[in-house]
């Protein structure tokens, strides 16, 4: 598996497109989401085009978004997207770890399979993650294959959803074809869910 040319990330810090508070269309329940910053698969019809570049975005330390995502009370879990998660596997998996520690639940949407993920040659830190994961929905976006249903979990018929930790077996209540806006402080929007492409604010 090649590895993408990019620049440094600073230790303990990760290199991020976006974040929002209280999504409740990313996921089970209401949750925080971080979309971090880099993707080499350029999926035709890709929600978010911008994160494919692997350049500095938005630098930020790990336990800056620890205590930034627990500090809002009514987010009970974080979901991690992109970009591509599994590029940035071992930060994500420290912030997870934190969080965890803190009570959140924690899911990931990547463009591996599960079985790459697991096989000789994946992302560095990538069965760190997965370890840390209560859901995990993997597979590419494919175009071709899209999804437009108010009850699918998943945006295109070949992506799974594992569930990872029991305790959620019964917890998919989010929709592929949801969206949600949030107005930010400075008023701008962002949409999220599907078809989100989305211009994200700064932290």
């Amino acid at each position: 598996m090649s590895y993408p040319k990019s620049p440094p990330i600073p230790a303990n810090h990760l290199n991020i497109m976006g974040y929002v508070d209280e999504s409740e269309v990313n996921g089970p329940g209401c949750r925080a989401v971080v979309w971090v910053q880099g993707c080499t698969r350029a999926c035709s019809g890709c929600f978010n085009p911008a994160s494919w570049s692997f350049e500095i975005n938005q630098l930020i330390s790990i336990d800056t978004l620890a205590e930034k995502i627990a500090s809002n009370p009514r987010n009970q879990g974080v979901t991690f997207s992109g970009g591509e998660p599994f590029w940035q596997a071992p930060g994500l998996a420290n912030l997870a770890r934190q969080l965890k520690a803190k009570g959140f639940n924690i899911m990931s949407f990547t463009g591996f399979t599960v079985e790459q993920l697991r096989a000789k040659g994946a992302p560095e830190g990538a069965q760190e993650l997965l370890d840390q994961l209560d859901i995990l929905i993997d597979g590419p976006y494919i175009e071709s294959l899209a999804i437009h249903s108010p009850t699918s979990p998943v945006s295109s018929s070949n992506q799974r959803v594992h569930i990872l930790n029991p305790e959620f077996e019964n917890a998919i209540s989010w929709a592929s074809d949801q969206m949600e806006i949030h107005i930010l402080k400075d008023g701008t929007r962002l949409v999220t869910g599907y078809r989100g492409q989305m211009t994200l604010a700064e932290l």
